[in-house]
């Protein structure tokens, strides 16, 4: 009889033990990387199984470049994404017009330009939601695609910008044009080893629009179709 309850007792201990371990995975998953995740809610790419690649324009400031930019893609019969600074836009909204008015695609960048992985989800939603807002109050246009500024987000972002109906676009090649105002280089940032499902990220400065018909030629030669951004989304798998 000792021997029984010497077994129970032993076999309960047991028991316990697996029991607190489960519970301490389950609730504290220590080790576990949540990065990954997250990354899979936002599109790094488009559709690597197709022949598109997108320009991308965040917009805040050149307002002076834009025209010739929109003259240049007219020419080579192409449509891009502007992702526009609410605040940008609140000061341009004829330019903001225009662009709308020429058939281009329109995302939403932020309000103030925030570094939105600082930001409480509040925070986020506030940033995302007034830039949507005022844009689809000054062209009829309403979003669907966030860009975050200087592409810094948290799940915090991520989580908002979904709860607004927006899927969170980053980019696979850069140009960094903002920084190096170099007409070559911003040539060769685009089209190096460019591929299918591309998202090229560009900014209005003068040696981007002198650059963007080398481009767009470029493309075109490797037989690459420039679209807007939700085009080449279209069935791609997030990272």
């Amino acid at each position: 009889m000792k021997g029984s309850t010497k077994i129970a007792v032993l076999t309960n201990v047991c028991l316990a033990a697996v029991l607190l371990i489960v519970g301490a995975v389950c609730f504290f998953p220590i080790g576990v990387s949540t990065a990954g995740k997250l990354s899979d809610r936002v599109y790094y790419s488009g559709n690597k199984d197709s022949r598109y690649v997108s320009l991308m324009f965040n917009v805040y400031w050149g307002t002076e470049f834009i025209p010739a930019i929109l003259d240049t893609l007219d020419e080579y019969g192409v449509k891009a994404t502007f992702f526009i600074g609410g605040s940008w836009a609140d000061d341009n909204a004829e330019t903001l017009r225009e662009i709308a008015s020429r058939g281009h695609e329109l995302g939403n960048h932020g309000y103030f330009h925030k570094d939105q992985d600082a930001l409480s989800y509040e925070k986020n939603a506030e940033e995302i939601r007034i830039c949507g807002e005022l844009v689809e109050k000054l062209t009829g246009v309403r979003l669907s695609l966030f860009a975050p500024p200087s592409g810094a987000y948290s799940e915090n972002t991520v989580d908002a910008a979904e709860q607004l109906g927006y899927k969170v676009i980053m980019w696979s090649k850069d140009t960094i044009d903002w920084r190096d105002r170099d007409q070559t280089l911003i040539y060769s940032r685009a089209t190096k080893d460019v591929s299918g499902g591309d998202l090229v990220l560009m900014h209005p400065t003068a040696e981007t629009s002198a650059a963007l018909p080398s481009v767009l030629r470029e493309y075109a030669e490797q037989g690459l179709e420039q679209v807007p951004v939700s085009v080449n989304i279209s069935g791609a798998e997030r990272a």
